[in-house]
């Protein structure tokens, strides 16, 4: 029971919900279709492509606001600007990246309003807040938007042979290692902030190296990268800025490089598996790529790529990952002269580095062997 002056949960979600659906609910789905001129079965698919609850024809859950969206989202299907085969895969990928955004902003603004007794226990109060809050919200989330538009409509333009859709890039997977176990040695507080610190330094790494953050996957963030080099880098930096930071645990990568297909901000292929399945093969502080990728770095002599021995992973009997890592420091003056002449003179200065069993038993029974990293607890 809340206490006398303070308003219920369940009487402030409803007085926050009249603000941001502007205004009362008083139409049934089947008015809201009849007024927007929008075929009964039309408005349906659209309501549930966009992620909504199916509601009872005789619900009465809509308001103006609705007849206002669904009237607009029908012109833009039949302006001809979308292609009537995938305008509910469209329409799905807007609700369900939209959907997430909402949790979030929701989330920030519930904290606000219950760590505000003041504001939460008058409704004019909560009015002010949200009618300051929301158009700033908008006015970011359309600047980022349009900074992204921006973006993609110049990589199409300089480059209109290309095809957009299926197109050869780095594919990476980075995960912590030993999440689910963490998941039960920590309370909710100190792992929101694991996650929150993994996504910050995953984000900035993956700008700085010109990649772009697919998804993050709870432990995994998922990236893309149009060069060998943007993707060896930031699967580099990524596990680099893990080790450096006592609230991280250890992470492992895995990479590939190839055709893929982009659908609504999603990859797919058999790419993006390989990269997946060399991740789940990666030790902690180990980075694997694929053939190809191995090929494209093999040359470069800032890195390091050793061919590992053959795994069996599920879709891959024969798998033959090689390992990445920062190239160590060369000799250098007259010694390195010789070496690397003597090199030349039996045509081995351009060889790939053989798989070395022993040196690949030693680097993984090291990583077995490494005990978990102390993490500091948040001061309270």
């Amino acid at each position: 029971m809340p206490e006398p002056g303070e308003i219920s949960p369940d009487a402030l979600q409803q007085r926050l919900e009249r603000i941001l659906l502007g205004g009362k609910r008083k139409y049934t789905r089947l008015e809201v279709a009849e007024k927007a001129g929008v075929p009964e079965e039309r408005s349906r698919r659209l309501w549930r492509a966009l992620g909504f609850a199916t509601v009872d024809d005789d619900e009465v859950v809509f308001t103006d606001a609705d007849i206002d969206a669904i009237r607009t989202a029908d012109q833009l299907m039949n302006s001809g600007l979308i292609d009537p085969g995938i305008e509910l895969a469209v329409t799905r990928a807007l609700g369900q990246h939209l959907s997430r955004l909402a949790e979030w902003q929701v989330h920030m603004l519930w904290t606000m309003i219950t760590e505000n007794k003041e504001i939460g226990s008058s409704e004019r109060q909560i009015g002010r807040l949200v009618e300051r809050l929301l158009p700033e919200l908008e006015k970011v989330q359309e600047f980022v938007w349009r900074r992204h538009l921006a973006a993609y409509a110049g990589r199409a333009l300089a480059l209109p042979d290309e095809d957009l859709e299926a197109r050869t890039e780095v594919v990476g997977f980075v995960d912590m290692v030993g999440y689910t176990r963490l998941t039960r040695q920590v309370d909710e507080e100190e792992l929101t902030d694991i996650l929150d610190r993994f996504e910050s330094v995953a984000t900035e790494v993956v700008a700085d190296h010109h990649g772009r953050i697919v998804k993050m996957i709870g432990d995994e963030v998922l990236f893309v990268a149009d060069s060998a080099v943007d993707g060896a880098e930031i699967a580099l930096a990524l596990s680099e800025r893990a080790d450096a930071d006592e609230t991280l645990p250890a992470v492992r990568a895995g990479l590939a490089s190839g055709r893929i297909l982009s659908r609504f901000g999603d990859v797919y292929g058999s790419v993006v598996n390989l990269a997946a399945r060399l991740t789940s093969t990666a030790r902690p502080g180990t980075i694997l790529v694929d053939k190809e990728l191995a090929g494209e770095l093999s040359g470069l002599p800032q890195y390091e790529v050793r061919t590992r021995r053959p795994v069996s992973v599920r879709g891959y009997n024969r798998l033959r990952p090689s390992s990445l890592r920062r190239a160590r420091d060369r000799p250098s003056g007259m010694f390195a002269s010789s070496q690397q002449l003597a090199a030349e003179m039996l045509g081995l200065a351009d060889a790939t580095p053989a798989p070395d069993p022993v040196a690949d038993e030693a680097e993984d029974a090291t990583a077995d062997s490494l005990p978990p990293r102390p993490r500091r607890r948040r001061r309270r």
